[in-house]
Protein backbone atom coordinates (compact mmCIF):
# COMPACT_ATOMS: atom_id res chain seq x y z
CA UNK A 1 0.00 0.00 0.00
CA UNK A 2 3.07 2.50 0.96
CA UNK A 3 4.10 2.03 -2.40
CA UNK A 4 1.18 2.75 -4.53
CA UNK A 5 0.10 5.39 -2.36
CA UNK A 6 4.29 6.89 -3.13
CA UNK A 7 3.21 6.60 -6.74
CA UNK A 8 0.26 7.99 -6.52
CA UNK A 9 1.70 11.23 -4.62
CA UNK A 10 4.38 10.93 -7.64
CA UNK A 11 1.88 11.16 -10.37
CA UNK A 12 0.04 14.29 -8.72
CA UNK A 13 3.19 16.24 -8.14
CA UNK A 14 4.11 15.97 -11.95
CA UNK A 15 0.51 17.10 -13.17
CA UNK A 16 -0.15 21.21 -12.49
CA UNK A 17 -1.02 22.67 -8.86
CA UNK A 18 -4.09 22.64 -8.84
CA UNK A 19 -4.59 19.51 -11.09
CA UNK A 20 -1.67 18.01 -8.05
CA UNK A 21 -3.87 18.82 -5.18
CA UNK A 22 -7.02 17.14 -6.65
CA UNK A 23 -5.16 14.51 -7.49
CA UNK A 24 -3.53 13.54 -4.05
CA UNK A 25 -7.28 14.95 -2.40
CA UNK A 26 -8.42 11.70 -4.67
CA UNK A 27 -5.54 9.43 -3.76
CA UNK A 28 -6.17 9.77 -0.45
CA UNK A 29 -10.09 9.22 -0.42
CA UNK A 30 -9.36 6.30 -2.35
CA UNK A 31 -6.84 5.10 0.31
CA UNK A 32 -9.40 6.23 3.22
CA UNK A 33 -12.65 4.51 1.18
CA UNK A 34 -10.63 1.38 0.96
CA UNK A 35 -9.45 1.00 4.54
CA UNK A 36 -12.38 2.92 6.25
CA UNK A 37 -15.55 3.65 4.02
CA UNK A 38 -17.61 5.07 6.59
CA UNK A 39 -14.91 7.75 7.16
CA UNK A 40 -14.68 8.56 3.70
CA UNK A 41 -18.05 8.93 3.59
CA UNK A 42 -18.45 11.43 6.09
CA UNK A 43 -15.47 13.47 4.16
CA UNK A 44 -17.43 13.24 0.86
CA UNK A 45 -20.30 14.80 2.67
CA UNK A 46 -17.84 17.11 4.39
CA UNK A 47 -16.62 18.26 1.13
CA UNK A 48 -19.89 18.88 -0.59
CA UNK A 49 -21.04 21.15 2.09
CA UNK A 50 -17.23 23.27 2.03
CA UNK A 51 -17.86 23.77 -1.57
CA UNK A 52 -21.58 25.47 -1.06
CA UNK A 53 -20.48 27.29 1.22
CA UNK A 54 -17.56 28.51 -0.77
CA UNK A 55 -19.51 29.07 -3.38
CA UNK A 56 -22.19 31.27 -1.84
CA UNK A 57 -22.92 34.97 -2.11
CA UNK A 58 -20.99 36.59 -4.95
CA UNK A 59 -17.93 33.54 -4.99
CA UNK A 60 -20.84 32.12 -6.96
CA UNK A 61 -21.45 35.07 -9.22
CA UNK A 62 -19.71 38.08 -9.62
CA UNK A 63 -16.18 36.93 -7.69
CA UNK A 64 -16.46 32.98 -9.79
CA UNK A 65 -13.33 32.32 -10.84
CA UNK A 66 -13.98 28.95 -12.32
CA UNK A 67 -17.54 29.75 -14.68
CA UNK A 68 -15.98 29.81 -18.64
CA UNK A 69 -17.96 33.28 -18.77
CA UNK A 70 -15.68 34.75 -16.08
CA UNK A 71 -12.84 32.90 -15.75
CA UNK A 72 -10.73 34.81 -19.13
CA UNK A 73 -11.42 38.26 -17.17
CA UNK A 74 -8.26 39.76 -16.41
CA UNK A 75 -8.45 42.38 -13.91
CA UNK A 76 -6.06 43.72 -11.18
CA UNK A 77 -7.13 46.96 -8.89
CA UNK A 78 -5.45 49.50 -6.70
CA UNK A 79 -5.77 52.42 -4.97
CA UNK A 80 -6.60 56.40 -6.76
CA UNK A 81 -3.08 56.64 -7.69
CA UNK A 82 -2.77 53.05 -9.66
CA UNK A 83 -6.03 53.40 -11.33
CA UNK A 84 -6.46 57.04 -11.79
CA UNK A 85 -3.33 59.22 -11.46
CA UNK A 86 -0.51 56.65 -12.97
CA UNK A 87 -3.28 56.94 -16.72
CA UNK A 88 -4.16 60.40 -16.07
CA UNK A 89 -1.83 61.75 -19.08
CA UNK A 90 -3.12 59.46 -21.94
CA UNK A 91 -6.81 59.82 -20.84
CA UNK A 92 -6.54 63.69 -21.31
CA UNK A 93 -4.92 63.52 -24.66
CA UNK A 94 -7.33 60.57 -25.57
CA UNK A 95 -10.33 63.16 -24.57
CA UNK A 96 -8.90 66.29 -25.82
CA UNK A 97 -8.41 64.07 -29.87
CA UNK A 98 -11.72 63.01 -29.38
CA UNK A 99 -13.39 66.67 -28.51
CA UNK A 100 -11.16 67.89 -31.89
CA UNK A 101 -12.20 65.18 -34.61
CA UNK A 102 -15.18 62.78 -33.21
CA UNK A 103 -18.49 64.61 -33.65
CA UNK A 104 -20.55 62.27 -30.97
CA UNK A 105 -17.74 63.37 -28.37
CA UNK A 106 -17.38 66.94 -29.83
CA UNK A 107 -20.97 67.23 -29.36
CA UNK A 108 -21.69 65.53 -25.53
CA UNK A 109 -19.06 68.15 -24.25
CA UNK A 110 -20.55 71.14 -26.27
CA UNK A 111 -23.99 69.80 -24.94
CA UNK A 112 -22.99 69.60 -21.24
CA UNK A 113 -21.34 73.48 -21.50
CA UNK A 114 -24.18 75.16 -22.81
CA UNK A 115 -26.96 73.56 -20.61
CA UNK A 116 -25.51 73.95 -17.31
CA UNK A 117 -23.18 77.23 -17.91
CA UNK A 118 -24.56 78.91 -21.19
CA UNK A 119 -23.95 82.51 -21.12
CA UNK A 120 -22.85 82.34 -17.15
CA UNK A 121 -24.40 81.52 -14.33
CA UNK A 122 -26.03 85.09 -13.36
CA UNK A 123 -25.46 86.22 -9.53
CA UNK A 124 -28.60 87.24 -7.43
CA UNK A 125 -27.83 88.06 -3.58
CA UNK A 126 -29.52 86.76 -1.11
CA UNK A 127 -28.32 88.23 2.39
CA UNK A 128 -30.16 86.47 5.05
CA UNK A 129 -31.95 89.97 6.59
CA UNK A 130 -32.81 87.65 9.87
CA UNK A 131 -29.48 87.33 10.60
CA UNK A 132 -28.62 90.59 9.62
CA UNK A 133 -31.62 92.36 11.42
CA UNK A 134 -32.41 93.96 8.34
CA UNK A 135 -35.71 95.15 7.22
CA UNK A 136 -36.99 93.46 3.69
CA UNK A 137 -36.74 97.13 2.30
CA UNK A 138 -33.17 97.62 3.56
CA UNK A 139 -31.89 93.86 2.26
CA UNK A 140 -33.26 94.69 -1.30
CA UNK A 141 -31.79 98.07 -1.10
CA UNK A 142 -28.85 96.49 -0.43
CA UNK A 143 -29.18 93.41 -2.28
CA UNK A 144 -29.22 95.82 -5.23
CA UNK A 145 -26.18 97.89 -4.50
CA UNK A 146 -24.50 94.27 -4.27
CA UNK A 147 -25.60 93.47 -7.82
CA UNK A 148 -24.55 97.01 -9.53
CA UNK A 149 -21.46 97.12 -7.68
CA UNK A 150 -20.86 92.93 -9.21
CA UNK A 151 -21.36 93.88 -12.73
CA UNK A 152 -18.86 96.58 -12.66
CA UNK A 153 -16.16 93.97 -12.19
CA UNK A 154 -17.51 91.03 -13.57
CA UNK A 155 -19.03 92.01 -17.08
CA UNK A 156 -15.50 93.73 -17.77
CA UNK A 157 -12.17 91.83 -19.04
CA UNK A 158 -10.29 93.23 -16.20
CA UNK A 159 -11.57 90.72 -14.27
CA UNK A 160 -9.16 88.48 -15.85
CA UNK A 161 -5.84 88.45 -15.37
CA UNK A 162 -5.02 87.88 -18.90
CA UNK A 163 -7.66 91.02 -19.59
CA UNK A 164 -9.73 88.74 -22.37
CA UNK A 165 -12.62 87.24 -20.67
CA UNK A 166 -15.07 88.60 -18.23
CA UNK A 167 -16.54 86.68 -15.28
CA UNK A 168 -19.52 84.36 -17.35
CA UNK A 169 -17.33 83.72 -20.03
CA UNK A 170 -14.38 82.29 -17.72
CA UNK A 171 -17.06 80.24 -16.29
CA UNK A 172 -17.69 78.49 -19.60
CA UNK A 173 -13.79 77.90 -20.21
CA UNK A 174 -13.19 76.90 -16.94
CA UNK A 175 -16.61 74.25 -16.95
CA UNK A 176 -15.03 73.00 -20.22
CA UNK A 177 -11.46 72.76 -19.47
CA UNK A 178 -12.63 70.51 -16.90
CA UNK A 179 -14.71 68.11 -19.00
CA UNK A 180 -11.64 67.66 -21.25
CA UNK A 181 -8.85 67.44 -18.70
CA UNK A 182 -10.72 66.27 -15.63
CA UNK A 183 -10.03 69.30 -13.35
CA UNK A 184 -9.02 72.95 -14.00
CA UNK A 185 -6.95 75.46 -11.11
CA UNK A 186 -7.73 78.78 -10.64
CA UNK A 187 -5.64 81.61 -9.01
CA UNK A 188 -7.00 84.28 -7.19
CA UNK A 189 -4.15 87.20 -7.61
CA UNK A 190 -4.11 90.62 -7.11
CA UNK A 191 -3.67 93.81 -9.91
CA UNK A 192 -4.39 97.14 -10.11
CA UNK A 193 -5.93 98.45 -13.43
CA UNK A 194 -6.41 102.05 -14.96
CA UNK A 195 -10.64 102.56 -14.03
CA UNK A 196 -11.23 99.61 -13.07
CA UNK A 197 -11.94 99.71 -8.33
CA UNK A 198 -11.51 96.26 -8.15
CA UNK A 199 -8.25 94.64 -8.36
CA UNK A 200 -9.17 91.06 -7.77
CA UNK A 201 -8.07 88.98 -10.76
CA UNK A 202 -9.29 85.01 -11.86
CA UNK A 203 -6.27 83.03 -13.98
CA UNK A 204 -7.31 80.11 -15.24
CA UNK A 205 -4.44 77.44 -14.99
CA UNK A 206 -4.92 74.14 -17.26
CA UNK A 207 -4.53 70.89 -15.46
CA UNK A 208 -1.30 69.52 -17.34
CA UNK A 209 0.57 72.53 -15.55
CA UNK A 210 -0.46 71.11 -12.39
CA UNK A 211 2.44 68.47 -11.35
CA UNK A 212 5.01 67.43 -9.23
CA UNK A 213 8.45 68.73 -9.04
CA UNK A 214 10.82 66.87 -11.97
CA UNK A 215 7.39 64.74 -12.80
CA UNK A 216 8.58 62.68 -9.65
CA UNK A 217 5.67 61.86 -7.15
CA UNK A 218 6.88 61.48 -3.58
CA UNK A 219 7.02 57.40 -2.18
CA UNK A 220 4.47 58.83 0.85
CA UNK A 221 1.92 60.76 -1.15
CA UNK A 222 2.96 63.47 0.53
CA UNK A 223 3.42 65.03 -3.12
CA UNK A 224 0.94 63.18 -5.94
CA UNK A 225 0.10 65.12 -9.43
CA UNK A 226 1.17 68.29 -8.27
CA UNK A 227 -0.83 68.49 -4.64
CA UNK A 228 0.63 68.65 -1.36
CA UNK A 229 -0.95 67.21 1.48
CA UNK A 230 0.21 66.97 5.18
CA UNK A 231 0.20 64.30 7.63
CA UNK A 232 -3.34 64.06 7.99
CA UNK A 233 -4.04 64.29 4.16
CA UNK A 234 -5.33 67.90 3.80
CA UNK A 235 -4.23 70.29 1.22
CA UNK A 236 -1.68 72.76 1.77
CA UNK A 237 -0.57 73.80 -1.73
CA UNK A 238 0.15 73.36 -5.32
CA UNK A 239 3.10 72.65 -7.63
CA UNK A 240 2.69 74.78 -11.23
CA UNK A 241 5.37 74.41 -13.85
CA UNK A 242 6.58 77.63 -15.88
CA UNK A 243 4.93 76.57 -19.05
CA UNK A 244 2.93 73.65 -20.65
CA UNK A 245 4.47 69.90 -20.45
CA UNK A 246 3.56 69.44 -24.00
CA UNK A 247 4.86 72.58 -25.59
CA UNK A 248 7.58 72.94 -27.47
CA UNK A 249 8.91 75.68 -25.70
CA UNK A 250 12.86 75.70 -25.70
CA UNK A 251 12.55 76.73 -21.78
CA UNK A 252 13.89 75.10 -18.59
CA UNK A 253 11.12 73.34 -16.87
CA UNK A 254 10.03 75.12 -13.16
CA UNK A 255 7.82 74.60 -10.98
CA UNK A 256 5.75 77.41 -8.24
CA UNK A 257 4.72 76.28 -4.67
CA UNK A 258 1.75 78.34 -4.09
CA UNK A 259 -0.01 77.48 -0.55
CA UNK A 260 -3.63 76.54 -0.55
CA UNK A 261 -4.78 78.78 1.76
CA UNK A 262 -2.93 81.99 3.13
CA UNK A 263 -1.28 81.77 6.46
CA UNK A 264 -2.39 84.91 8.10
CA UNK A 265 -5.99 86.06 6.49
CA UNK A 266 -7.27 81.75 5.80
CA UNK A 267 -7.66 83.26 2.66
CA UNK A 268 -8.27 80.81 -0.68
CA UNK A 269 -5.61 81.31 -3.38
CA UNK A 270 -6.07 78.13 -4.82
CA UNK A 271 -9.44 76.79 -6.31
CA UNK A 272 -9.51 73.09 -7.78
CA UNK A 273 -12.38 72.62 -9.91
CA UNK A 274 -12.53 68.82 -10.32
CA UNK A 275 -15.06 65.86 -9.29
CA UNK A 276 -14.01 62.92 -7.31
CA UNK A 277 -14.55 58.88 -7.81
CA UNK A 278 -12.90 57.72 -4.75
CA UNK A 279 -11.73 58.68 -1.66
CA UNK A 280 -8.47 60.14 -1.00
CA UNK A 281 -8.25 61.27 -5.10
CA UNK A 282 -6.75 64.40 -5.51
CA UNK A 283 -6.85 64.80 -9.44
CA UNK A 284 -9.74 64.51 -11.44
CA UNK A 285 -11.24 62.44 -14.72
CA UNK A 286 -11.78 63.42 -18.01
CA UNK A 287 -15.72 63.56 -18.63
CA UNK A 288 -15.57 60.95 -21.54
CA UNK A 289 -13.02 58.80 -19.96
CA UNK A 290 -15.49 56.27 -19.60
CA UNK A 291 -16.62 56.26 -23.03
CA UNK A 292 -13.05 57.16 -24.94
CA UNK A 293 -12.98 53.43 -26.36
CA UNK A 294 -16.64 53.29 -28.10
CA UNK A 295 -16.32 56.49 -29.19
CA UNK A 296 -13.08 55.73 -31.18
CA UNK A 297 -14.44 52.91 -32.57
CA UNK A 298 -17.14 54.44 -33.67
CA UNK A 299 -15.41 57.32 -35.28
CA UNK A 300 -13.53 55.43 -37.17
CA UNK A 301 -16.27 53.30 -38.19
CA UNK A 302 -18.06 56.77 -39.08
CA UNK A 303 -14.95 57.78 -41.32
CA UNK A 304 -15.28 54.09 -42.69
CA UNK A 305 -18.53 54.39 -43.94
CA UNK A 306 -18.44 58.19 -45.09
CA UNK A 307 -15.45 57.26 -47.61
CA UNK A 308 -17.09 54.03 -49.07
CA UNK A 309 -20.27 56.12 -49.61
CA UNK A 310 -18.01 58.98 -51.03
CA UNK A 311 -16.30 56.03 -53.38
CA UNK A 312 -20.07 54.48 -54.17
CA UNK A 313 -20.71 57.98 -55.91
CA UNK A 314 -17.80 57.98 -57.85
CA UNK A 315 -18.74 56.77 -61.24
CA UNK A 316 -15.78 54.91 -63.02
CA UNK A 317 -15.47 53.97 -66.56
CA UNK A 318 -12.38 51.45 -66.78
CA UNK A 319 -11.30 50.65 -70.55
CA UNK A 320 -10.14 47.31 -71.40
CA UNK A 321 -8.45 46.61 -74.43
CA UNK A 322 -7.83 42.75 -75.98
CA UNK A 323 -4.89 43.26 -78.24
CA UNK A 324 -1.51 45.35 -77.61
CA UNK A 325 -2.77 48.46 -79.95
CA UNK A 326 -0.62 51.97 -79.89
CA UNK A 327 -2.02 55.26 -79.75
CA UNK A 328 -2.73 57.66 -76.77
CA UNK A 329 -4.82 56.32 -74.20
CA UNK A 330 -8.66 57.18 -74.27
CA UNK A 331 -8.62 59.48 -71.43
CA UNK A 332 -6.84 59.81 -67.99
CA UNK A 333 -8.60 59.21 -64.55
CA UNK A 334 -7.60 62.69 -62.75
CA UNK A 335 -5.94 65.26 -64.18
CA UNK A 336 -2.13 65.96 -63.23
CA UNK A 337 -2.77 69.39 -61.78
CA UNK A 338 -5.34 67.58 -59.61
CA UNK A 339 -3.64 64.83 -58.57
CA UNK A 340 -2.95 64.32 -54.88
CA UNK A 341 0.09 61.74 -55.50
CA UNK A 342 1.95 62.29 -58.26
CA UNK A 343 4.88 60.04 -58.09
CA UNK A 344 3.41 57.13 -56.37
CA UNK A 345 2.97 54.80 -59.44
CA UNK A 346 0.98 52.42 -56.98
CA UNK A 347 -1.42 54.76 -56.56
CA UNK A 348 -4.46 54.36 -58.03
CA UNK A 349 -6.86 58.06 -57.62
CA UNK A 350 -10.39 57.88 -58.25
CA UNK A 351 -12.56 61.22 -59.05
CA UNK A 352 -16.20 61.79 -60.60
CA UNK A 353 -16.96 60.44 -64.44
CA UNK A 354 -13.32 59.31 -64.47
CA UNK A 355 -12.02 57.13 -67.15
CA UNK A 356 -9.06 54.65 -66.73
CA UNK A 357 -7.01 52.83 -69.42
CA UNK A 358 -6.03 49.27 -68.79
CA UNK A 359 -2.99 47.64 -70.29
CA UNK A 360 -3.70 44.26 -71.73
CA UNK A 361 -4.72 41.00 -70.40
CA UNK A 362 -6.62 43.49 -67.12
CA UNK A 363 -9.67 43.70 -66.29
CA UNK A 364 -11.81 45.78 -64.28
CA UNK A 365 -14.03 43.71 -61.82
CA UNK A 366 -17.43 45.43 -60.40
CA UNK A 367 -17.54 45.70 -57.00
CA UNK A 368 -20.93 46.71 -55.40
CA UNK A 369 -20.00 47.91 -51.86
CA UNK A 370 -23.86 48.75 -50.92
CA UNK A 371 -23.47 52.57 -49.70
CA UNK A 372 -24.89 53.92 -48.45
CA UNK A 373 -25.16 51.65 -45.93
CA UNK A 374 -28.96 51.29 -44.55
CA UNK A 375 -28.03 49.66 -41.27
CA UNK A 376 -26.03 52.27 -40.37
CA UNK A 377 -28.37 54.49 -38.49
CA UNK A 378 -29.75 51.71 -36.46
CA UNK A 379 -26.08 50.38 -35.65
CA UNK A 380 -25.00 54.19 -34.43
CA UNK A 381 -28.35 54.58 -32.70
CA UNK A 382 -27.87 51.79 -30.53
CA UNK A 383 -23.60 52.83 -29.75
CA UNK A 384 -25.05 56.61 -29.03
CA UNK A 385 -27.46 54.98 -26.76
CA UNK A 386 -24.79 53.36 -24.84
CA UNK A 387 -22.62 56.29 -24.71
CA UNK A 388 -25.20 58.40 -23.72
CA UNK A 389 -26.36 56.57 -20.57
CA UNK A 390 -22.61 55.93 -19.88
CA UNK A 391 -22.59 60.21 -19.94
CA UNK A 392 -26.17 60.55 -18.11
CA UNK A 393 -27.11 62.55 -21.47
CA UNK A 394 -30.25 60.81 -23.12
CA UNK A 395 -29.87 59.71 -26.57
CA UNK A 396 -32.25 62.40 -27.42
CA UNK A 397 -30.29 65.30 -26.33
CA UNK A 398 -26.94 64.08 -27.70
CA UNK A 399 -28.07 63.47 -31.03
CA UNK A 400 -30.50 66.35 -30.85
CA UNK A 401 -32.91 64.05 -32.34
CA UNK A 402 -36.66 64.23 -30.94
CA UNK A 403 -38.86 62.68 -33.10
CA UNK A 404 -40.85 60.05 -30.21
CA UNK A 405 -43.70 60.95 -28.61
CA UNK A 406 -44.21 64.44 -26.26
CA UNK A 407 -44.13 62.46 -23.28
CA UNK A 408 -40.91 60.01 -23.97
CA UNK A 409 -39.02 63.11 -24.86
CA UNK A 410 -40.46 65.14 -22.32
CA UNK A 411 -39.07 62.24 -19.89
CA UNK A 412 -35.44 62.43 -21.52
CA UNK A 413 -35.08 66.19 -20.75
CA UNK A 414 -36.40 65.60 -17.39
CA UNK A 415 -33.53 63.20 -16.56
CA UNK A 416 -31.00 65.56 -18.47
CA UNK A 417 -31.97 68.74 -16.67
CA UNK A 418 -31.17 66.58 -13.07
CA UNK A 419 -28.03 66.00 -13.99
CA UNK A 420 -27.56 69.60 -15.22
CA UNK A 421 -28.90 70.81 -12.08
CA UNK A 422 -26.23 69.09 -10.14
CA UNK A 423 -23.35 70.00 -12.23
CA UNK A 424 -24.46 73.40 -12.29
CA UNK A 425 -24.58 73.88 -8.47
CA UNK A 426 -21.05 71.28 -8.24
CA UNK A 427 -19.54 74.78 -10.70
CA UNK A 428 -21.37 77.35 -8.24
CA UNK A 429 -19.94 76.14 -5.01
CA UNK A 430 -16.94 75.18 -6.29
CA UNK A 431 -16.06 78.26 -8.15
CA UNK A 432 -18.34 81.05 -8.46
CA UNK A 433 -19.24 81.31 -5.01
CA UNK A 434 -15.70 81.60 -3.87
CA UNK A 435 -14.92 83.86 -6.39
CA UNK A 436 -17.79 85.96 -5.60
CA UNK A 437 -17.00 85.78 -1.60
CA UNK A 438 -13.41 87.07 -2.19
CA UNK A 439 -14.86 90.19 -4.56
CA UNK A 440 -16.90 91.11 -1.71
CA UNK A 441 -14.72 91.00 0.70
CA UNK A 442 -12.61 93.55 -1.34
CA UNK A 443 -15.77 95.37 -1.90
CA UNK A 444 -16.27 95.65 2.47
CA UNK A 445 -13.07 97.16 2.57
CA UNK A 446 -12.41 99.64 0.50
CA UNK A 447 -15.95 100.92 1.33
CA UNK A 448 -17.92 100.47 -1.75
CA UNK A 449 -19.88 97.93 -0.24
CA UNK A 450 -21.42 99.11 3.72
CA UNK A 451 -21.70 95.70 5.69
CA UNK A 452 -21.09 95.65 9.22
CA UNK A 453 -19.51 92.94 11.11
CA UNK A 454 -18.22 91.34 7.84
CA UNK A 455 -14.58 91.06 9.20
CA UNK A 456 -15.08 90.17 12.58
CA UNK A 457 -18.53 88.10 12.73
CA UNK A 458 -18.23 84.68 10.65
CA UNK A 459 -22.01 84.48 11.25
CA UNK A 460 -22.87 87.73 9.31
CA UNK A 461 -19.99 87.38 6.75
CA UNK A 462 -22.03 84.39 5.73
CA UNK A 463 -25.01 86.20 5.72
CA UNK A 464 -23.42 88.78 3.32
CA UNK A 465 -22.18 86.45 1.40
CA UNK A 466 -25.25 84.40 0.50
CA UNK A 467 -26.69 83.93 -2.88
CA UNK A 468 -28.26 82.29 -5.85
CA UNK A 469 -26.38 81.58 -9.04
CA UNK A 470 -29.20 80.79 -12.44
CA UNK A 471 -28.22 79.24 -15.46
CA UNK A 472 -30.14 78.74 -18.88
CA UNK A 473 -33.75 77.90 -18.53
CA UNK A 474 -34.98 74.52 -19.35
CA UNK A 475 -36.36 74.02 -22.69
CA UNK A 476 -40.50 73.79 -22.72
CA UNK A 477 -41.81 71.50 -25.32
CA UNK A 478 -45.79 73.06 -24.59
CA UNK A 479 -45.19 76.21 -23.39
CA UNK A 480 -49.27 76.88 -22.85
CA UNK A 481 -49.60 73.89 -20.79
CA UNK A 482 -46.10 74.33 -18.67
CA UNK A 483 -46.81 77.41 -17.76
CA UNK A 484 -50.71 76.27 -16.73
CA UNK A 485 -48.79 73.95 -14.42
CA UNK A 486 -46.36 76.39 -12.99
CA UNK A 487 -49.30 78.38 -11.83
CA UNK A 488 -51.35 75.67 -10.43
CA UNK A 489 -48.02 75.27 -8.51
CA UNK A 490 -47.83 78.27 -7.01
CA UNK A 491 -51.13 79.17 -6.16
CA UNK A 492 -51.34 75.76 -4.21
CA UNK A 493 -48.35 76.44 -2.35
CA UNK A 494 -46.43 74.00 -4.21
CA UNK A 495 -44.02 76.50 -5.53
CA UNK A 496 -43.08 80.19 -5.41
CA UNK A 497 -43.00 82.64 -8.11
CA UNK A 498 -39.28 83.70 -7.79
CA UNK A 499 -38.35 79.75 -8.35
CA UNK A 500 -40.79 79.13 -11.62
CA UNK A 501 -39.41 82.94 -13.13
CA UNK A 502 -36.00 81.38 -12.45
CA UNK A 503 -37.14 77.77 -13.81
CA UNK A 504 -38.66 78.54 -16.73
CA UNK A 505 -37.04 81.67 -18.10
CA UNK A 506 -33.60 81.95 -15.86
CA UNK A 507 -34.81 85.37 -14.82
CA UNK A 508 -35.75 87.22 -11.42
CA UNK A 509 -39.31 87.47 -9.78
CA UNK A 510 -38.57 90.78 -8.47
CA UNK A 511 -36.73 92.30 -11.37
CA UNK A 512 -39.49 91.27 -13.62
CA UNK A 513 -41.69 93.18 -11.36
CA UNK A 514 -39.62 96.27 -11.68
CA UNK A 515 -39.05 96.01 -15.56
CA UNK A 516 -43.22 95.34 -15.76
CA UNK A 517 -43.77 98.37 -13.41
CA UNK A 518 -42.08 100.42 -15.70
CA UNK A 519 -43.46 98.95 -18.26
CA UNK A 520 -47.38 99.61 -17.25
CA UNK A 521 -46.31 103.06 -16.63
CA UNK A 522 -45.15 104.16 -20.32
CA UNK A 523 -47.79 102.07 -21.65
CA UNK A 524 -50.52 103.86 -19.78
CA UNK A 525 -48.56 107.48 -20.53
CA UNK A 526 -48.91 106.54 -24.54
CA UNK A 527 -52.28 105.27 -24.35
CA UNK A 528 -52.82 108.99 -22.87
CA UNK A 529 -51.39 110.91 -25.49
CA UNK A 530 -52.97 108.04 -27.87
CA UNK A 531 -56.75 109.34 -27.03
CA UNK A 532 -56.00 112.80 -26.70
CA UNK A 533 -55.00 113.12 -30.53
CA UNK A 534 -58.09 111.24 -30.60
CA UNK A 535 -60.04 113.69 -28.42
CA UNK A 536 -59.77 116.73 -30.51
CA UNK A 537 -61.18 120.45 -29.22
CA UNK A 538 -65.19 120.51 -29.39
CA UNK A 539 -65.47 116.73 -30.24
CA UNK A 540 -67.68 116.55 -27.08
CA UNK A 541 -70.26 119.23 -28.05
CA UNK A 542 -70.18 118.21 -31.18
CA UNK A 543 -70.83 114.81 -30.70
CA UNK A 544 -73.99 115.80 -28.26
CA UNK A 545 -75.44 118.34 -31.44
CA UNK A 546 -74.76 115.82 -34.38
CA UNK A 547 -75.80 112.58 -32.61
CA UNK A 548 -72.55 110.93 -32.55
CA UNK A 549 -71.97 108.01 -30.09
CA UNK A 550 -69.92 108.47 -27.28
CA UNK A 551 -66.46 106.81 -27.63
CA UNK A 552 -66.22 107.42 -31.35
CA UNK A 553 -64.02 109.34 -33.12
CA UNK A 554 -64.60 112.82 -33.44
CA UNK A 555 -63.92 112.26 -37.23
CA UNK A 556 -67.48 112.27 -38.41
CA UNK A 557 -69.00 115.17 -40.22
CA UNK A 558 -71.95 117.06 -39.56
CA UNK A 559 -74.92 118.19 -42.02
CA UNK A 560 -72.49 121.14 -43.28
CA UNK A 561 -69.63 118.74 -44.39
CA UNK A 562 -67.54 120.47 -42.04
CA UNK A 563 -65.76 118.20 -39.11
CA UNK A 564 -66.52 118.66 -35.71
CA UNK A 565 -64.21 121.41 -33.87
CA UNK A 566 -62.87 122.87 -37.16
CA UNK A 567 -63.61 126.47 -37.49
CA UNK A 568 -66.51 127.51 -40.07
CA UNK A 569 -65.93 129.00 -42.68
CA UNK A 570 -62.48 128.44 -43.25
CA UNK A 571 -62.52 128.68 -47.13
CA UNK A 572 -60.15 130.09 -50.20
CA UNK A 573 -61.71 132.46 -52.55
CA UNK A 574 -63.18 129.95 -54.77
CA UNK A 575 -65.41 128.35 -52.17
CA UNK A 576 -63.49 125.68 -51.23
CA UNK A 577 -62.95 124.40 -48.30
CA UNK A 578 -59.26 125.22 -46.68
CA UNK A 579 -56.66 122.69 -45.31
CA UNK A 580 -56.81 122.14 -41.33
CA UNK A 581 -54.32 124.26 -39.92
CA UNK A 582 -51.32 122.19 -38.62
CA UNK A 583 -51.16 121.62 -34.87
CA UNK A 584 -47.98 121.47 -32.64
CA UNK A 585 -47.12 119.63 -29.91
CA UNK A 586 -48.08 121.65 -27.47
CA UNK A 587 -51.57 122.27 -28.26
Amino acid sequence: MNSTFVGVLFSCHKTGEGEGLNGIARAIDGIIATVAPQTALKRTAARQKMKILTNSGYSNYGANTTKKSLIGWNYAGGSWREDISDNLSILRQRSRDLYMGVPIATGAVKTMRTNVVGRGLMLKPTVDAETLRLTAAQAQQLEKEITREWALWAESPDCDMARINNFYELQQLAFLGWLTSGDCFALLPTKKRINQPYDLRVQLIEADRVSSPNNFDTFGNEIVGGIEVDADGEVIAYHFSKHHPLSYANERMEWQRVEAYGKKTGRKNVLHLSNMERIDQRRGVPFLSPVIEALKQLGRYTDAELIAAVISGLFTVFIEKNSNEDGEPIGSGIAEEDLIDEDDENSLELGPGAILDLAEGEKAHDINPGRPNKNFSGFVETICRQIGAALEIPYELLLKHFTSSYSASRGALEEAWKMFKMYRAWLANDFCQPVYEEWLAEAVAKGRIIAPGFFTDPLRRKAYCKAQWNGPARGLLNPVQEVGAAVTRVENGFSTRSAETMEMSGGDFYSNCEQLKQEEKKLKEVKKIANAGEQKPGSAAGQQGNGTKPGEPAEQQDNNGEKPGEPAGQQDNSGKQGEKPVRSDTE
